[in-house]
């Protein structure tokens, strides 16, 4: 079932992105060469703990997953396009990093997720991180009151297409609430004038997933979570929790 949301409630979904993006900006700032990823997740959960909001990716267990979610974070690095699990790995010069988290207060949710690379990028990485950017921007501008989803997922897919990569089937974005995964999903590719019609108070995850290889098909770690590109190809993830107004598309996960 979708939910539309009052203003009133918009306003306090905010209050949750505004910690959601504070998460981003900490872990980005402390994502250096030669750092543990379980030291990102320890800095993600100091920013929920100062704020007083609890994580939504912490124990969370979707009907694909074996075990609950083990860390408060997703940092996927490389070929790994989302759902990484922050572990002892220690970040090298030229890492292509993605970081997806979440906050919830007072009962509502938020999520959001950016991609850079540690130390000297190379050339196709930075692009490859630009596309993903653009995407997404893509995606919001066309989240206005009176378009369908399918107006979002071609906006992103298109951008994609275009710059030659591959998008991971059946991963997308959602809904966002009092979970954080609601209704409507939506997907990353798609023909415009179809789907849902977007209405003042319906909130969206927007989250393009673009993969450089070009390919769509991916594979699952033995860890039950994380998803890899097939080709090892690098993968970069971005992602806001959108408000539809009729004011225009209000990013409540900005900073």
């Amino acid at each position: 079932m979708v939910e539309i949301k009052t203003d009133a409630s918009l306003d306090a979904m905010r209050e949750a992105g505004r910690v959601a993006a504070g998460i981003l900006t900490a872990t980005r700032e402390a994502a250096a060469i030669g750092v543990r990823l379980r030291e990102l997740d320890d800095v993600a959960r100091e920013v929920l703990r100062g704020a007083g909001a609890t994580s939504p990716f912490l124990g969370y267990r979707p009907h694909f997953a074996m075990t609950p979610f083990p860390a408060a974070l997703c940092v996927s690095v490389n070929d790994a396009i989302v759902h990484g699990i922050p572990d002892g790995y220690r970040l090298r010069d030229g890492d292509l990093v993605s970081v997806d988290c979440g906050a919830v207060v007072d009962g509502w949710a938020s999520d959001c997720a950016i991609s850079f690379i540690v130390g000297t990028a190379r050339p196709e990485d930075q692009r490859l991180v630009e596309t993903g950017r653009k995407a997404l921007e893509a995606g919001i501008a066309a989240a206005v009151v009176g378009a369908r989803i399918g107006d979002i997922a071609h906006a992103i897919g298109t951008v994609g297409r275009a710059a030659g990569y591959g998008i991971p089937a059946d991963f997308g974005g959602h809904g966002v609430g009092r979970q954080m995964h609601e209704d409507p999903p939506v997907p990353n590719e798609g023909r415009p004038g179809r789907g849902y019609r977007l209405r003042h108070g319906l909130v969206l995850a927007i989250e393009p997933m673009l993969m450089a290889g070009g390919q769509d098909a991916y594979r699952e770690d033995d860890d039950g979570w994380t998803l890899r590109t097939v080709d090892g190809s690098r993968a970069t993830h971005n992602e806001h929790t959108v408000a539809i107004t009729d004011d225009g598309p209000r990013v409540l996960t900005a900073p």
